[in-house]
């Protein structure tokens, strides 16, 4: 079933085109990530398939039959509302009927709880509370009473995570599901649950996220927004990054060939005279063609840049018997370590665990409640929190940069330049002079990362960096960071991150103690997961259940409830093969007039099928099989 057809979408803002003619469908099944760079369109796309915004020209056709859901960055609630009532607020008919049931057993009234138990019935809401509960437990949404307003920001995006799993199962007709960043304020665990819970879902899914092993579990197409076109790459992260290769390949092979092409025409143009045939006309033409070609950058600075940071000293940073607590919550409990030169230490554990805190304690801003620090004098610390600057938003981002320094030193008294820096981390020239108020949330985030970067520390903390930073964007920071020579701290939650660059992990586990473990963050789950399965194979087997005496058999079927249920079970298969060919053709079908009709049967079809279903399971029941 086709879902979206879009032909020739252009959008532009001023001068900025984000993208140009670009054409695309989305059927019945598909999981598909957008990859993008900040500031490309992702998220504008998102709201033109939603309504919320226009194409400047083009076409989108949204299936009648279909609903569109967004899980977005910003969340609008009522603080005055609990989280329960928040996520009721749902106007499915499930919900609505699953209101009134519970409305019906306050009041006690009969005729109410008939006309409830048979919403209840017609809409199967029978589950949706049980599947809600286990939805907000999965999320570590443990009180639905408490008020939405009472929240911090990462509990709010969980919550509205829930509402929309909870939308999503209850809600029987088809739905496209379009998810902005939602492993953002995860912590592993929850990703983990959302990857298999998203993989194994029988939902169509667009997503934006820059979490790699989760896209790769969850999607089997990308799109790719670049260059104002529109790129469609089936299968893994990895095929993708080979497919861009290829391409990027073969563009600069024609670009080469229209170098050559254009220094020749370029000749013969200066020889011309004014006076042109028509026949010189059409070459003249055809020069300028070639000359667009021709003049395509596609080089991106490399990373293999010799850095010259400050010297670190033989005393880098020594916490000694440090213990913090916030009331009866111990954070941590008599922690020691001591850095080494050059070491990259990754730090996992639970929201809430107290991650921040200790790297707020390390850098002074938080004090501990016993302990000592000892940092070495030559240590200068480069924070990139989550918070990120206040900037001024009439400053211009190569100014921003330039009152940091004007140039990035390199060995061998050489250096970068304010504005060599940031096409490093891929601030073209156009937006290097653009107020930063122009900037997307993201490009924000990539200024606030450029800031600490350009001041040159030779200790680097990063507090959850991937968050709204987009894949090339960390695909830069991860080269930067493997070639850096300073120590570094990094607390995330992203998997695929933390395995490129962590060489060790200190994790917060039970009771504020932190667990030492060398090796990468995928080798410490592995590690972690192995101690599980090994404490529940050394469990002392349950004593075996005493078996239950088999149900008393209910009545028999009538000889008229035989013959029915042999002609739904006859018709049955009928309906699914007529159903599955029904698919097949509006896979293949282009046309919306066509497709509308399909879907129209398609309806039918499924309602029939699924109306034999429940028949069939009612005889079964009382046939007692």
């Amino acid at each position: 079933m086709n879902y979206i057809t879009a032909e020739n979408l252009t959008k532009s803002y001023g001068i900025r085109t984000l993208f140009e003619d670009i054409s695309f469908t989305v059927n019945e099944g598909d999981k598909i990530a957008i990859v993008a760079k900040n500031g490309s369109g992702k998220s504008t796309l998102l709201k033109i398939l939603m309504g919320r915004e226009t194409a400047d020209s083009g076409n989108v056709f949204v299936n009648k039959d279909i609903r569109v859901v967004l899980f977005d960055q910003e969340i609008d609630f009522d603080p005055k509302l609990s989280v329960e009532e928040f996520i009721m607020t749902l106007d499915s008919p499930p919900i609505v009927a699953l209101k009134n049931y519970h409305r019906a057993l306050e009041t006690g009234n009969p005729a109410e709880m008939e006309t409830a138990l048979a919403e209840m019935e017609l809409h199967k809401a029978w589950d949706l509370e049980n599947e809600m509960a286990q939805i907000l437990s999965q999320l570590k949404i443990n009180d639905r009473t408490v008020a939405m307003g009472k929240l911090s920001g990462g509990q709010v995006k969980r919550v509205a995570l829930a509402k929309l799993l909870t939308e999503t199962r209850a809600e029987h007709r088809h739905t496209l599901l379009i998810m902005d960043e939602p492993t953002n304020h995860l912590d592993v665990d929850m990703v983990e649950w959302l990857e298999q819970y998203l993989s194994k879902a029988r939902i169509t899914l667009l997503l934006v996220t820059h979490d790699r092993y989760f896209l790769d579990a969850v999607c089997d197409t990308l799109w790719e927004l670049e260059d104002r076109k529109l790129y469609l790459h089936r299968g893994s992260y990895a095929q993708y990054l080979e497919n861009k290769a290829i391409r990027e390949e073969n563009l600069n092979a024609t670009i080469d060939k229209a170098q050559n092409l254009y220094r020749r025409e370029l000749e013969w143009m200066r020889r011309q005279p004014k006076a042109r045939t028509t026949k010189s006309k059409s070459r003249i033409d055809a020069f300028y063609e070639t000359e667009k070609v021709a003049k395509q950058d596609t080089s991106t600075q490399g990373l293999e840049l010799d850095f010259e940071m400050q010297r670190l000293g033989n005393k880098i940073l020594e916490l000694k018997h440090i213990s913090k607590s916030f009331g009866d919550k111990v954070i941590l409990d008599d922690f020691s370590y001591q850095f080494q030169r050059g070491e990259k230490v990754g730090i996992v554990g639970k929201n809430g665990a107290g991650k921040s805190t200790l790297l707020n304690i390390i850098q002074g801003i938080e004090p501990a409640d016993s302990g000592e620090i000892e940092t070495g004098e030559t240590i200068s610390f480069g924070y990139f929190s989550q918070k990120g600057p206040d900037f001024k938003e009439d400053q211009r981002v190569i100014d921003f940069i330039k009152d940091i320094a004007e140039f990035y030193p390199l060995a061998n008294g050489r250096s970068l330049s304010a504005s060599q820096f940031l096409r490093l981390f891929l601030f073209d020239d156009h937006t290097q002079y653009s107020p930063i108020s122009k900037l997307s949330g993201g490009e924000k985030r990539r200024l606030h990362l450029m800031s600490v970067l350009f001041k040159n520390p030779n200790f680097l903390i990063f507090d959850e960096p991937t968050n709204d930073l987009d894949l090339p964007t960390l695909t830069v920071l991860e080269n930067f960071l493997q070639q850096f020579a300073g120590c570094l701290i990094i607390v995330s939650h992203d998997r695929y991150f933390m395995d490129r660059i962590v060489d060790h992990v200190l994790a917060f586990e039970d009771e504020g103690k932190i667990r030492d473990f060398t090796g990468n963050f995928t080798e410490y789950r592995e590690m972690k997961k192995k101690q599980v399965d090994t404490a529940v194979k050394s469990a002392p087997a349950e004593p075996a259940k005493v078996k239950e005496e088999p149900r008393e058999r209910k009545r028999k079927l009538s000889f008229k409830e035989e013959r029915e249920l042999e002609t739904i079970e006859k018709e049955m298969p009928e309906l699914e093969e007529k159903r599955n060919l029904l698919l097949a053709k509006l896979n293949n079908e282009t046309d919306y007039e066509q497709i509308s009709k399909l879907s129209a049967e398609l309806e039918q079809i499924s309602q029939s099928l699924e109306s034999h279903e429940l028949r069939w399971l009612e005889l079964q029941e009382i046939a007692g099989t």
